[in-house]
């Protein structure tokens, strides 16, 4: 899968698949499903470090999670987010960040959340060569500017804001951009002006594609519930479960049995 693919899957109408990973097994078990696109997002913060937000995760542990993820994919594209205060009002060091993770983990992409205000940190990235996707909407690592988890973009002003950084992404030469909590209506218009795939989060159907958090969709965090996230499976359940019997087998002397012996 390549950035040109995602394009062409676009103008045929196809949609786009996109979850995140964070780890060599779980990104092989994706890859082999058939994803489109892993992200290695920040998200990582949260599910896989238990912080609150986004931004306490640093460039080296994007970095580690980036390395796990590549060595288990085979055909999805791979796009690694560039984490809280390595690209924001420094465009020299954005680039550093991007070529290391470049470098460093073998992925094939980044990703950065603004729009206008980090106009010229995207454009020195895209300047060495490496692919950027966009991600305006809801953007968690401003969570101490917005306040609030919230829908984005339902007044007017904000709403063609986003238009128009939309359009700037587009122009400068990202491949495309996540569009995260906004109205089904607005990311349908937004869908429709530029010509690079939108990817959703909580922004409807209309957009070119769709992501949602690992750990989210597969129920193993349970106590995010959001509107726009649908559960294909209950592994807390499951897993718990699964230990629960081991540990009574462990104790009730029933594991190891003769057969699992040498």
């Amino acid at each position: 899968m390549t950035t040109r693919r995602l394009a062409e899957m676009k103008q045929r109408g196809e949609k786009i698949a996109m979850l995140t990973a964070y780890d060599y097994s779980m990104a092989r078990l994706v890859d082999q499903a058939g994803m489109d696109v892993i992200l290695v997002g920040d998200s990582a913060s949260n599910v896989m470090a238990g912080h609150v937000t986004t931004l306490p995760i640093t460039l080296d542990q994007m970095i580690y999670h980036a390395q796990c993820v590549t060595r288990g994919v085979e055909r999805a594209l791979v796009v690694v987010d560039l984490p809280f205060g390595s690209y924001q009002g420094n465009s020299k060091e954005a680039l550093a960040s991007a070529i290391r993770i470049m470098k460093e983990s073998g992925a094939e992409a980044v990703k950065m959340e603004g729009g206008a205000e980090i106009r010229e940190s995207i454009e020195r990235i895209l300047s060495a060569g490496i692919p950027v996707m966009g991600h305006l909407g809801l953007t968690p690592q401003s969570i101490n500017k917005f306040g609030t988890y919230n829908v984005r973009a339902k007044e007017e002003a904000e709403a063609q804001k986003l238009i128009d950084d939309a359009r700037m992404l587009d122009e400068i030469g990202c491949f495309g951009m996540v569009l995260e909590k906004i109205p089904a209506k607005l990311a349908a218009e937004v869908t429709a002006q530029v010509s690079i795939p939108t990817i959703g989060i909580g922004a409807g159907g209309a957009c070119d594609g769709q992501v949602l958090v690992l750990q989210d969709m597969l129920g193993v965090n349970q106590g995010f519930q959001p509107r726009f996230l649908r559960r294909y499976a209950d592994l807390a359940t499951t897993i718990t479960g699964a230990i629960s019997h081991y540990v009574e087998d462990v104790k009730s002397q029933d594991f190891p049995n003769d057969k699992e012996q040498y």
